[in-house]
């Protein structure tokens, strides 16, 4: 042992007889050892050294017992033994294949084994059962988190314990002797933490440990059957001791023959020499005839494989091992399980399986912890099956969702089973965990059928008629015999299988029989058109038809003087508005709709909706020009019927899906339907004919007696169904099936067998009827044989030639087989297409190598050989493909379809998608966005009458409303765009200007409240910012129709919008200059010495700002601190809170790490914010002190109280600071625009001199230039950087030159104290982090 491990565990105490006497430092010493395992490493020498030294046996199992009033090392002796109990395989994730830790896996096992035999001892449970009463005895009000970790971690442990796995060879125990797990389990039950398990089952405030729960009980019942503890204590039924009596006198007879044969085989007398024989007509390696050197009476045993090397099976093809035996626990021990299983299904089960399993459907547990709910509804619904069945104590799993539940898992394990190939084992046993569960309830439900209840009778008719209708739970059987692998499911899991499936067939067959007809569902697939029916159409089309066809349409036309009726027209719609085709691609299907009417030779509809379709698509002249002659038209007309057009295959009339014949064709399938039809319950077992169904069957009657009596009749029934209800005993004429039936016949306790001895003696004389006809018959035992092979075996061959289907050799045959064998297992992603090249027959296609696979039984059906969709390949691009992508985008880049362009011109056809991709990481492009197609008014919408008159009714309904067009959009039934509906409402001639349907604004209470009289300034933020969203909606409506003007008048508004941008922009650098809360945050941090990270976020703001100037586009941009000392600035809480005053957003969740720059931050608000961020030598005061010399002192102290209330309420308050931007900036705004007013009414103001404004603007300048003064001392080395915040400082004092008048806004007397402080308040954070 380590020598650190070793004094720690020295430290811990000792044990002196049954005394234990713990040493001071007992406490740390068991921290120190958590501490040593959380840093073992992957060969857990820390566990195995703990293991080998016995410290839960020695030391922390006398702690607890002993010392457990002392709660703090009570808690870390519980921790401790929770980890080093921790499973082997959750140590080490799996079992090692490398054989060093293969070796620690056993070593931390057996350790584990050791431990568990401490744990059986009822002091042990006694201090862990009073420990989790007086836990669960504190309400939850009362109970601290440290006291759900102690309940977690108790029931973890004994989880821990229970889990450990038995060593039979160590323990050395038989049936009915009490084994390490017996005692445990004793141990449980003497201190009473059983009864603590079912109450926390069963409580209602308790319901978070129901996983945790049914994990310790299914592990407490790991070993035991239920028909083995229903039988607990009680005596034999009748029943019971003939099966016991009939396995007896098989074995007597056995033993009996074995006796006999021995004595035949000794002769009359001895002979020291055995003799030599001739066996006349059996070859040895030469020509001449084999000597036998034995006796003669062995010689029926006589094999040329005597004496060889057993050929040694690979590992992938052994049969899959089976799950260790049951065993039957000690008496008491069963009768005491046997009392948890009553008391449990009465009180806890309907209760902690509904628990369990909305947990298992909302996804809060642990992968794969459905196995524990699976197993709980096979083990207590077959014990309330044997104990005086009770549907009631039941019904939780007894429904339509259970079989839904468990049918879903079935298929995803398989489903995993063929992806997962490591872990196919692990799968394979997950999958019978849930076939059990799937037979229990439908042996609970024949069950139910058997009751005494009407009710439940008709419940289960109820559950029987859902089972019986959906088409997923009759076929599950018929798929799970299908994909019967045995190198990966057990022969319990084939066994379980045979008997589910005799179960149900019986349960439907009875289902059937009480009724004239049975509906159910019906599957059906929609095909692709078959090459014959292309062909024949092909033929229609010849050009001699097309030429009488467009003859016939000719004369029709021009006999109509190219004139069309009113009806013809108004009848005619080229495109579909309800579809989710684009209207671009409905151009291509309005042709192949114009080429129909041709072929059907409606020359007036054709032309109608030729013309219609000129309407919608007027571009290009695809269709022809808007003043085409009728002789135009009829040639385009000529041309359309002549044309090639591409066609979307329709579907062909739905096929029902058959086995056989049409394995081939899933590849081709295109949609599944569902529908109804009459079940015909002769027909639903043709579905068993089959010999990948057949072959299950025969592999499990070859152990017939290791079988069950009631395996062997499920076997014996299904054949039996198949030879003589369906006549297709052919199917059983192979060879390896005569050598069963040849075993069963000669076995000496054949009588035991007589089902089996009658059925096997009906197919022997059935074949050797056959044989005296068909002299091919003997041959045929060395095949399977499907329905095809038995027809032609007992009907008679085809002839020679007959059969379209090339024929394989049995060399070929021979090939095909070794190279899937050889490469079924590998990672190639299609295996037909791997193994064609690597046939010796080169001719040999797809489809004929698939149907041999298929015919010799290798796969399945064709699905599992179902080729992958293209395009998931990934394909590089040369440079010369490279260098052509360039030159064409070059091309094409101003063209109006750059994408579309490209696609027609490029040499190496790629995908659209491949396309923009390669474009992009070229730097070609910055998005995909520049790629789109330009529209240009090729998305009409036609309105019709009704609709016109709805929009008429609707806007005089609205016209003297607030917000016409807004409720006109809530209103009419055909949804249009703002723009459609505005240039409608101006095409009607219902308004004259697109201004007349802007939304109308309240202006009575405006008026009086512009000046800021009787108006606080909450009010005033409140109406600025409703303005606000009114003129952002009037916005959305002006862009979306402007959009569609001419394009002069679009430049004039970006004109007029750049002006008003770039006042905005002015306004906004002076107002973020001016904010005394910016300014005030800027000089605290320069005095903490916090200078560098301001002109680092300088800097950063003015890169964004530049970044998204030039590219036009906004994303969320993240402050990544690359040196420690703009690190501990991120963590400065003053940092923080300016960094939330300039709108910088803090992380939203766990997953994101750093601050980040909003993407709705305009370029101007960033440069405004790092032009404000220019440190300052004096706190400025200029405007406090005035504010001050204007106001008395009493009442400047007044309003100070009543600022610092509402600084303390708005601090409680969480506002957004984008809101709180956009406020500001709209009470500059407005404030601006009444100072223009107030200069044109009133061009002298008695209260804003200009020697005030000069001053002010000096005293700013002065400091700007100091600021930059020292910026451009404290970074030398930046010299970029100076420049950059020169330009900034520049321009900010530029900016306030500009808007000197707005300035002088703040010293008008108009403005009260209270409204001036309120900017500085309004911006302010909470100081949260």
């Amino acid at each position: 042992m380590n020598c650190e491990l070793l004094a720690t565990c020295s430290a811990l105490g000792y044990l002196e007889g049954d005394i234990y006497h713990k040493e001071p430092d007992c406490l740390e010493s068991v921290k120190d050892l958590i501490r040593y395992l959380r840093h073992e490493d992957d060969t857990r020498d820390v566990r195995q050294q703990l293991g080998a030294g016995e410290i839960i046996q020695n030391d922390l199992l006398p702690i607890i017992i002993q010392h457990g009033k002392d709660k703090a090392l009570f808690d870390a002796c519980i921790r401790l033994m929770v980890n080093l109990t921790q499973p082997a395989m959750l140590c080490f994730g799996k079992v090692p294949d490398d054989p060093v830790f293969r070796h620690h896996f056993l070593q931390v096992t057996s350790h584990l084994q050791a431990c568990k035999e401490a744990f059986a001892s009822e002091a042990v449970f006694g201090i862990l059962s009073e420990t989790l009463y007086t836990l669960l005895q504190l309400d939850w009000e009362q109970r601290q988190e440290e006291d759900t970790l102690l309940i977690e971690r108790i029931l973890l442990l004994v989880r821990n314990v229970l889990h450990v796995p038995a060593d039979p060879l160590e323990e050395k125990k038989v049936d009915d002797d009490a084994s390490i797990h017996d005692r445990l389990l004793w141990a449980i039950h003497m201190s009473g933490f059983d009864d603590l398990i079912k109450f926390l089952a069963s409580a209602q405030s308790e319901q978070q440990w129901s996983m945790h729960v049914l994990e310790i009980i299914s592990l407490m019942f790991r070993d035991q059957t239920a028909e083995a503890l229903v039988s607990a204590g009680q005596a034999r039924s009748a029943e019971q001791k003939q099966k016991d009596s009939q396995e007896l006198e098989a074995l007597r007879q056995r033993e009996q023959a074995a006796k006999h044969s021995r004595t035949f085989q000794r002769g009359t007398r001895h002979s020291r020499f055995g003799g030599s024989f001739v066996v006349q007509g059996l070859k040895a390696i030469g020509d001449k005839d084999v000597i036998y050197h034995r006796h003669v009476h062995n010689f029926k045993n006589y094999t040329h494989d005597t004496g060889k090397a057993v050929r040694r099976v690979p590992k992938r093809n052994r049969q899959a091992r089976e799950c260790k035996d049951k065993r039957r626990s000690a008496l008491n021990v069963r009768l005491f399980l046997r009392e948890f299983c009553v008391d449990f299904l009465e009180n806890c089960y309907n209760r902690l399986m509904y628990l369990v399993k909305e947990s298992l459907i909302r996804e809060e547990t642990q992968q794969h912890d459905e196995t524990y709910y699976l197993w709980a509804l096979s083990f207590f619904m077959a014990f309330n099956r044997g104990n005086g069945f009770r549907a009631d104590l039941v019904s939780e799993t007894m429904s339509i969702r259970a079989f839904h539940y468990i049918d879903r898992n079935i298929t995803n394990y398989y489903e995993m089973m063929l992806t997962d190939r490591k872990e196919a084992t692990s799968w394979s046993r997950r999958m019978h965990l849930a076939l059990k569960a799937y037979q229990e309830l439908l042996l609970t439900v024949n069950e139910m059928d058997r009751s005494q209840d009407e009710t439940i009778r008709q419940s289960s008719n109820v559950i029987k008629s859902n089972i019986f209708y959906m088409m997923e739970y009759r076929e599950i059987f018929l798929t799970l015999l299908r994909k019967y692998d045995e190198t990966t499911q057990p022969q319990s899991y084939l066994i379980d299988l045979v008997e589910s499936t005799h179960l149900f067939m019986r349960m439907l067959e009875r289902f059937c029989k009480g009724r004239r007809s049975l509906m159910v569902q019906k599957k059906k697939v929609r095909r692709k058109k078959s090459r014959a029916e292309k062909r024949s159409s092909a033929e229609e089309t010849s050009p001699e038809a097309l030429a009488e066809t467009w003859k016939i349409v000719e004369e029709e036309l021009r006999a109509s003087g190219f004139q069309l009726s009113e009806s013809l027209t108004e009848s005619i719609v080229p495109f579909d508005a309800t579809s989710e085709t684009p209207l671009e691609e409905q151009r291509t299907e309005a042709m192949v709709r114009v080429q129909d009417a041709l072929l059907a030779r409606l020359g007036p509809e054709a032309m109608g909706l030729l013309r219609a379709a000129r309407e919608v698509w007027p571009e290009g002249d695809v269709f022809g020009s808007a003043d085409v002659e009728p002789e135009e038209e009829l040639e385009l007309l000529k041309q359309i019927l002549h044309a090639n057009l591409p066609r979307s295959s329709p579907p062909e009339p739905a096929a029902e899906e058959e086995d056989d014949a049409l394995e081939l064709e899933e590849e081709e399938l295109e949609s599944v339907q569902v529908s109804e039809q009459e079940f015909n319950f002769l027909d639903f077992i043709k579905r068993f004919s089959n010999p990948s169904v057949v072959r299950p069957y025969l592999i499990l009657l070859k152990s017939y007696a290791r079988n069950t009596p009631h395996t062997n009749h499920c076997i014996a029934r299904m054949l039996h169904r198949l030879a003589v209800d369906l006549k297709m005993d052919a199917q059983l004429y192979q060879l390896s099936v005569f050598n069963v039936f040849n075993k069963i016949l000669s076995d000496p306790a054949a009588a035991a067998y007589a089902e089996l001895v009658t059925f096997a003696k009906f197919v022997l004389k059935r074949f050797f009827e056959l044989a005296a006809k068909n002299n091919k018959a003997y041959v045929e035992l060395l095949f399977w044989k499907n329905v095809g092979a038995v027809r032609e075996m007992t009907e008679g061959y085809s002839k020679d030639g007959e059969g379209k289907k090339p024929t394989w050799t049995e060399e070929e045959e021979e090939e095909l087989r070794k190279l899937y064998e050889e490469h079924r297992h590998s990672e190639v992603p299609d295996i037909v297409e791997y193994l064609l090249p690597l046939l010796s027959n080169s001719n040999r296609n797809r489809r004929q190598v698939v149907v041999q696979l298929v015919h010799m039984g290798l796969v399945g059906s064709a699905k599992e050989l179902k080729k992958q969709k293209k395009g998931t390949q990934i394909v590089l691009w040369t440079e010369d493909q490279e260098e052509e992508l360039q030159m064409l985008y070059e091309e094409f880049k101003d063209s109006d379809d750059v994408l579309g362009d490209i696609m027609k011109k490029i040499t190496a056809k790629r995908s659209r998608a491949r396309v923009v991709d390669k474009l992009i990481s070229m730097g070609l492009v910055g998005n995909a966005k520049e790629l789109r197609k330009q529209k240009k008014g090729t998305r009409i919408v036609l309105w019709t009458e009704e609709q016109e008159e709805e929009l008429q009714m609707l806007y005089e309904e609205f016209k003297d409303s607030d917000d016409v067009l807004g409720n006109i959009l809530k209103k009419i039934t055909a949804k249009r765009s703002r723009g459609r509906v505005v240039d409608k409402l101006l095409s009607m001639g219902l308004v004259s200007e697109r201004r007349e349907l802007y939304k109308k604004r309240s202006r009575s209470s405006a008026k009086g409240k512009s000046s800021g009289k009787g108006m606080t300034e909450e009010e005033f933020l409140d109406d600025i910012l409703d303005r606000d969203d009114e003129d952002e909606d009037e916005d959305e409506g002006e862009d979306e129709s402007e959009s569609e003007e001419s394009e002069e008048e679009e430049e004039e508004q970006d004109r007029e919008t750049s002006q008003n941008r770039g006042r905005r922009s002015q306004s906004l650098h002076s107002t973020v200059e001016r904010r005394p809360d910016v300014s005030t945050s800027v000089y605290a941090l320069q005095q903490e010495g916090l200078s560098g990270p301001l002109l680092w976020l300088q800097k950063c703001l003015n890169r964004t700002a530049e970044d998204r100037e030039i590219d036009n586009s906004s994303q969320d941009v993240p402050l990544v601190p690359l040196t420690e000392e703009n690190e501990d600035a991120m963590e400065n809480k003053s940092f923080r809170k300016l960094l939330r005053s300039l709108g910088v957003r803090a992380p939203a969740n766990e997953q994101e790490s750093f601050w980040r720059i909003p993407a709705k931050i305009s370029v101007t608000q960033l440069q405004s914010a790092a032009a404000a961020l220019t440190p300052r030598e004096e706190l400025p005061k200029g405007g406090e002190e005035q504010d001050g010399s204007r106001s008395p002192p009493g009442q400047a102290q007044v309003e100070e109280e009543e600022e610092q209330q509402q600084q303390q309420q708005e601090e409680e308050e969480e506002v957004s600071g984008e809101r709180r931007a956009q406020a500001l900036r709209a009470l500059l705004l407005t404030r601006k625009k009444k100072h223009h007013t107030s200069e044109h009414t009133a061009p002298v103001s008695d209260f804003t001199p200009t020697e005030d404004t000069d001053s002010a603007l000096k005293r700013s300048q002065e400091k700007t230039s100091t600021k930059r003064s020292r910026v451009l001392d404290d970074d030398d080395d930046d010299d970029d950087d100076d420049k950059e915040n020169e330009d900034n400082s520049t321009t900010a004092a530029d900016n306030m030159e500009i808007n000197g008048d707005a300035d002088s806004d703040r010293e008008d007397v108009s403005a009260p104290v209270k409204r001036r402080r309120k900017m500085v308040l309004i911006d302010e954070e909470d100081d949260e982090d």
